[in-house]
């Protein structure tokens, strides 16, 4: 059965096996700072280990309840988050987009507006909240 364990500052996504006779952790992949199990993530896993079993419905349901801790109880996760924003509001102030319609790769340019549309979204839902006296997470 497939766990996420953490090491350091990262989580991992873990499966022991026995060989000769002894356990030893495989580990299927890294989560990150904050475990997320992600599409992504699962057909990763799927591609490099397709003899593993996980149910991954579980294990996305312990996951967001056990391991992600509220945001406010982290200062240093807030202080990296921030740095992130920062960082991904300068490469959107450098991207041209007319430069973008010359691109080779139309796929990629189309998933780029998607995400895009959804990080407005995203940015939408928090900022209304906040704007109401709730906090950023959604809560009251």
């Amino acid at each position: 059965m497939a766990f996420i364990r953490k090491r350091g500052n990262s989580y991992y996504l873990v499966h022991n096996v026995r060989r000769e006779g002894k356990i030893q952790q495989l580990h299927l992949a890294r989560l990150g700072a904050r475990p997320r199990i992600s599409d992504t993530v699962i057909h990763g896993v799927e591609s490099k280990h397709p003899f593993v079993r996980i149910n991954w419905d579980d294990l996305k349901e312990r996951t967001s309840r056990d391991l992600v801790k509220p945001v406010q109880d982290h200062s240093d996760y807030l202080r990296n988050l921030i740095t992130q924003v920062r960082n991904v509001h300068l490469d959107l102030a450098d991207l041209h987009f007319p430069g973008l319609g010359m691109t080779r790769d139309r796929a990629m340019e189309t998933q780029l507006v998607t995400e895009l549309k959804l990080l407005r979204g995203t940015l939408d839902v928090k900022l209304n909240a906040s704007r109401k006296g709730m906090n950023l997470r959604g809560g009251f």
